[in-house]
């Protein structure tokens, strides 16, 4: 019997777990990280890839970051990749509406030995934003959260970043579906209206990075504010 031939999902996790196999170290707290967020029924397969966890990383350290703001932070796995590139008095603020989500995130950070370096506020990302005053600048965001949103925590996070900071929007490439504008949903639409935004923006400078691996095929709008 003929071997099946591998679909494209696969031969794009394959070619991750080749490259992680090179270049990411095993990390017994990450990966407990990820089994006590699936234990408490938090969907720990939306978060982040280890492969993007170590990007998001080295952009941190590549920057010197001190503090960052992460929009929607699930289980905590990015938080902990992103916190572990903070100095002694850095600080990352995860932001997260769901009263088990922010647990989670507490109990995997503590688990991690970085509670010192991580806050979570518990509420609505947008208000919780609103909230916080620009004269705090953050060095980089991570916008991670409910796709029809994205417009709005953009222009949050374009107030609460430094000039120079990175802004980074997850999840823009949607399986390549955008382009087809018979194709809408909420999640789409959500990151058409960012693009649009993004577009008549003469703050910012950006771009979209489009990714394959083992979350399929996606993407992150990568900003700078001038």
């Amino acid at each position: 019997m003929a071997a099946t031939e591998p679909s494209q999902s696969e031969i794009w996790a394959r070619s991750d777990q080749y490259h992680n196999s090179f270049l990411l170290k095993p990390d017994p707290i990450l990966d407990a990280a990820q089994e006590h967020t699936k234990a408490r029924g938090v969907r720990y397969d939306i978060s982040v890839s280890a492969a993007q966890g170590k990007f998001l990383q080295l952009q941190l350290l590549a920057i010197k970051a001190k503090r960052v703001l992460e929009v929607g932070s699930l289980g905590g796995y990015s938080a902990i990749w992103m916190a572990r590139a903070l100095p002694e008095d850095g600080e990352l603020v995860a932001l997260e509406v769901e009263k088990l989500h922010a647990e989670v995130i507490e109990e995997n950070v503590r688990n991690a030995g970085l509670s010192s370096k991580v806050t979570v506020i518990l509420g609505r990302a947008h208000e919780s934003m609103k909230a916080m005053p620009a004269s705090e600048p953050f060095d980089l965001v991570f916008i991670d959260a409910d796709k029809p949103n994205n417009t709005n925590y953009f222009i949050e996070a374009k107030r609460l970043v430094r000039k120079g900071g990175i802004i980074i929007v997850d999840n823009v490439g949607r399986g390549g579906r955008l382009a087809d504008e018979n194709n809408s949903d909420a999640m789409l639409d959500g990151v058409r209206e960012l693009l649009r935004h993004i577009k008549d923006d003469t703050d910012v400078e950006a771009t979209t990075i489009h990714t394959v691996g083992e979350k399929g095929f996606d993407g992150f709008v990568y900003a700078i504010r001038k």
